[in-house]
């Protein structure tokens, strides 16, 4: 092997060490307390100069927290306060609350908890509330809806959370599991979606 292509090789592992390094990250920043309402974004949604949003919205759950289109936000039990485990297949079906980092930590109103930021396994910026990072769900198609709660998938179970940042917690479903031959299942991994 050349000398030219030995250095192009341990560039290329030197760059994959680096990004797999950033992935694992879970610095978090503060969301900006910057907050005005947003006409049309959903009951009680807010957003911040720097374009996050969050808001209260009441459902058959009761009172969740939502993001500026008035759509449910949820956790993942499998994620820790402060770090998603949620990647590619994953966000696919749970979409990350992004996030730009801005400076304060006091929430909308209605939200007793704090609001930061995150890294997500993509290295988006992501909101957190409690700590907890947050997602959408695909198949909740309009304001309102909870699709999502009690789902067990992707290594945990999804709740809805509360003003509080804490899980509201229904009944626990599992996601339909299918089956094809020779295959992995409908969405890959046997997920059910």
């Amino acid at each position: 092997m050349s000398g030219s292509m030995f250095a192009i090789r341990l560039l290329g592992a030197t760059a994959t060490l680096v990004l797999a390094a950033a992935c694992g990250s879970t610095t978090t920043s503060p969301v900006s307390s910057n907050k005005a309402v947003t006409p049309g974004a959903g009951a009680g949604a807010t957003t911040s100069a720097s374009g996050d949003a969050l808001g209260v919205a009441t459902t058959t759950l009761g009172p969740v927290l939502v993001d500026s289109r008035g759509f449910t936000v949820y956790l993942l039990t499998a994620d820790t306060k402060g770090h998603s485990t949620c990647s590619a297949q994953c966000l696919q079906y749970w979409p990350l609350v992004p996030a730009r980092a801005g400076t304060g930590t006091a929430p909308a109103q209605g939200i007793s908890t704090a609001l930061a930021t995150t890294k997500a396994t993509s290295g988006a910026s992501m909101v957190t509330a409690g700590g907890w990072p947050l997602y959408t769900f695909v198949k909740d198609t309009a304001p309102g809806q909870v699709a999502g709660d009690g789902i067990k998938t992707f290594g945990g179970t999804w709740y809805a959370v509360s003003p509080s940042g804490t899980p509201v917690m229904a009944p626990a479903r599992s996601a339909p599991s299918t089956t094809s031959s020779g295959g992995s299942g409908a969405g890959g991994g046997g997920n059910g979606y």
